[in-house]
């Protein structure tokens, strides 16, 4: 037996419940993980509410570290004592303990603690897919990021700007505009005092090529504003909300338009591509282009009141729950 933080059914951060769960010898291709730590991502809201339906009851959470305590049969690539982390696999991170398909872990390299890896890999692999494979920044590149304080943004700053981009970046305080300034940000407006489509032009008069927005609802209409001609729309969270039902003719009139909802399942689903992300994402890391930065940090039993902190916008960068 061990604990963990289980959901009966679906709602506000009260469902959670802090429970004995029984956590059975790996199967056929799995290892089972004593866990250090566990990342907070606003994925797990989206969990805990219902708006990503599982099936009930169920242990929320996609991103964790620690230890590989046992392996079943036929799991080649990892072995028992390997520090290991995940970003991308099935739900069940708050826990103590829990089993994962082997094939979704990769072994953290010296140099970067448990704690870093729990609070990166999920967030820090959104940033390598979202620059490096669904719309690659060149060097000499303008584009926006929505959210630019929060963990995907602090990371995606820091990356993009070392590739060479001018990065303008969405805050919704003075606080968490000095914070991204920090982070690789040439520009940052503050969206709740300005138009930031308007700002934006003032900036990059010709609109810029790619809008990465996981904030939804919100800032859809105007982030179609702030495209060029042919520019590409990233939807990739919906923080504020889904994006209601589009006219696909707006885009048309806005200057033949692309959009895409990308995942990170999609971009990780082979072995070989999440292995080399993670390589990626762990070689900025070491090098110190990227630095992670845990802001928060909460015992696993707190998740409630760390959910509430994170939908309330009163966290920034990283969070992490200790196990």
């Amino acid at each position: 037996m061990t604990k963990a933080m289980r959901i009966h059914k679906t709602g506000g951060p009260e469902v959670m419940q802090w429970e004995d769960i029984e956590v059975p010898a790996p199967a056929k291709g799995e290892a089972r993980i004593r866990q250090t730590a566990v990342g907070l991502n606003y994925v797990d809201t989206y969990q805990r509410s219902g708006l990503y339906p599982f099936p009930l009851p169920m242990v929320i959470g996609s991103e964790g570290a620690g230890i590989v305590e046992a392996v079943g049969p036929e799991v080649t690539d990892i072995k028992v004592g390997d520090r290991v982390a995940y970003g991308n696999a099935p739900p069940g991170a708050y826990a103590e303990a829990r089993n994962l398909p082997a094939h979704r872990l990769v072994k953290i390299p010296e140099g970067v603690s448990d704690q870093q890896a729990a609070s990166m890999m999920l967030k820090g692999l959104t940033s390598w897919y979202l620059i490096r494979t669904t719309y690659p920044v060149k060097k000499g590149e303008t584009i926006l990021f929505h959210a630019a304080a929060g963990g995907v943004g602090l990371i995606l700053g820091q990356w993009a700007k070392h590739l060479g981009a001018t990065v303008i970046g969405t805050v919704g305080s003075a606080d968490k505009a000095k914070l991204a300034k920090s982070h690789g940000y040439d520009h940052i407006i503050n969206y709740k005092e300005q138009d930031f489509a308007a700002e934006l032009k003032k900036l990059a008069p010709g609109g810029v090529p790619v809008v990465y927005d996981g904030v939804g609802k919100d800032t859809w209409e105007g982030s179609l504003n702030c495209l060029q001609p042919r520019g590409l729309m990233v939807s990739f969270g919906n923080a504020s909300g889904a994006v209601p039902p589009v006219n696909l003719g707006i885009l048309s009139t806005k200057g033949s338009l692309y959009v895409t909802r990308p995942t990170l399942a999609t971009h990780v689903a082979k072995r070989e591509d999440l292995v080399r992300g993670a390589a990626e994402l762990f070689d900025v890391v070491k090098k110190g282009i990227v630095k992670i930065e845990i802001n928060q940090t909460y015992p696993l039993k707190d998740a409630a009141q760390a959910h509430r902190d994170l939908e309330s916008r009163k966290t920034t960068g990283s969070t992490v729950f200790v196990v």
